[in-house]
């Protein structure tokens, strides 16, 4: 049974730092391409940040140069560290992992006030 579980999320100042995590089980992550996405209310779901089976990235234009996606094979957990995070970020994100049968982790909530 894969289970994706997210981490990481809260409340953050304009400006601030916040890294996600996304620890699986049940499946092997470095073999995977992968995904970190954001729901704000009212709007569709959208790619934040990829990364590939040979750690090629690809980024939402903006949040590029801000965030950057990386994983752990040892851990098999994604991560998403987001700098200078701005109100805007404001959203759901959850962890991909794509594929024939895609899985989705729960969800972690990212609030940008002040």
């Amino acid at each position: 049974q894969v289970q994706l579980v997210e981490s990481g999320g809260g409340l953050v100042q304009p400006g601030g730092s916040l890294r996600l995590s996304c620890a699986a089980s049940g499946i092997i992550l470095s073999i995977k391409s992968l995904g970190w996405y954001r729901q704000a209310p009212g709007k569709e779901r959208e790619l934040v940040a990829g990364i590939g089976p040979f750690d090629n990235t690809n980024y939402a234009d903006s949040v590029k140069g801000r965030f950057t996606i990386s994983r752990d094979n040892v851990k098999n957990t994604v991560y998403l560290q987001m700098n200078s995070l701005k109100p805007e970020d404001t959203a759901v994100y959850y962890c991909k992992v794509a594929g024939a049968n895609p899985y989705w982790g729960q969800g972690t909530q990212v609030t940008v006030s002040s």
